[in-house]
């Protein structure tokens, strides 16, 4: 059985965004969805999400996926890094790995991204990375998700008009990203 992992990001949780309808549509078509809720903003800290994760890790193996929105990709690299396995692929949608310059989520967010990441060891444990970012997000410039995609060695699918590619922005669903990933399927 393929597993999918999803993670939200800051200020974030299970039930928003596009999670809900992403997880049942996966799940109709027969795979097991994870979406664990993180803590945040209070405790949010990359410790206490690799602690929350811990309960998630034996779901991750060389079929599995991760899907990460916002600080999601951030922490999901942070899990990568540290993995002795090949997933099959992860998908990081309006990700960045540096401070936004925006003192509200700079403090919360720090621990994931204050530190030189080990792009050779995250490419070795996932075989494709998939990286969408709206043209314009208000709170992660273009350029962060250039730079994320140039790191991983991948394309980068800008969606215009896409915002933070969130429930504000429009996006309860999300069928390009449900598309993507029934194409790293079959």
């Amino acid at each position: 059985m393929l597993n999918i992992l999803i993670v939200h990001g800051a200020y974030g949780s299970p039930e928003e965004n596009w999670f809900p309808w992403l997880k049942k549509e996966l799940e109709d078509l027969g795979y097991n969805v994870f979406v664990p809720r993180f803590p945040t903003p209070e405790n949010q800290n990359l410790k206490s999400w690799m602690m929350v994760f811990s309960d998630y890790r034996k779901y991750l193996d060389e079929n599995s996926m991760v899907i990460g929105h916002s600080l999601g990709p951030a922490f999901l690299l942070n899990v990568l890094e540290n993995l002795d396995i090949k997933i099959r692929a992860a998908f990081f949608v309006s990700g960045f790995t540096v401070l936004l310059n925006n003192p509200e989520f700079d403090e919360i967010n720090k621990s994931f991204i204050d530190k030189s990441f080990d792009w050779n060891k995250i490419k070795n444990n996932c075989r494709r990375f998939h990286v969408f970012h709206g043209d314009d997000d208000p709170y992660v410039p273009l350029e962060k998700a250039r730079e994320l995609a140039k790191n991983l060695n991948t394309n980068l699918t800008v969606i215009r008009n896409g915002g933070h590619l969130n429930e504000k922005s429009g996006y309860v669903r999300f069928d390009l990203l449900l598309e993507e990933i029934k194409n790293e399927l079959y």
